[in-house]
């Protein structure tokens, strides 16, 4: 499904206040993997209240052990320091990657802002080597702004 019809989607899960910010999150995550063929993994982690570390969300995929990322560590570590999005189309040649699955190639990571502080992000899993283009950054950092709104 092409990325752009599934913004109003996006909108409406967000939108439904009666359901709970964790099952929107959940029902965002579903609705990307199941909808994009290359998103095998999706799933948000948020800044573990004081502590210098991200801690998993709601997510659609495979179970993962990584629960608590210290902040510079992995690409979603990296994220929460650096604040920018982060796009790797080969995650072998990832030094500072921490490997989820041996199936994972290729990973994308967006940062979600709320009063300018980096609060949490979206983290996308690929089994298909160098799937992401503008067009899923772009989208995707459309998915963090709506998120940002209930959060």
């Amino acid at each position: 499904m092409e990325l752009k019809a599934l913004e109003p989607k996006i909108t409406e899960i967000v939108s439904n206040t009666n359901e709970t910010i964790e099952n929107r999150l959940y029902d965002i995550c579903k609705l990307l993997e199941s909808n994009i063929n290359y998103y095998n993994w999706v799933g948000f982690y948020f800044k573990n209240g004081d502590k210098e570390e991200l801690k998993l969300g709601p997510y659609e995929g495979e179970p993962t052990d990584h629960t608590i990322i210290p902040f510079g560590k992995g690409i979603c570590g990296q994220v929460a320091v650096s604040n920018q999005n982060f796009v790797v189309p080969d995650v072998a040649a990832q030094d500072n990657y921490i490997a989820c699955s041996i199936t994972v190639k290729a990973e994308i990571v967006i940062p979600i802002f709320v009063n300018g502080e980096n609060i949490g992000q979206i983290d996308i899993d690929s089994n298909t080597p160098d799937p992401f283009t503008e067009a899923d950054e772009r989208f995707l950092e459309f998915v963090c702004k709506e998120v940002a709104r209930i959060l």
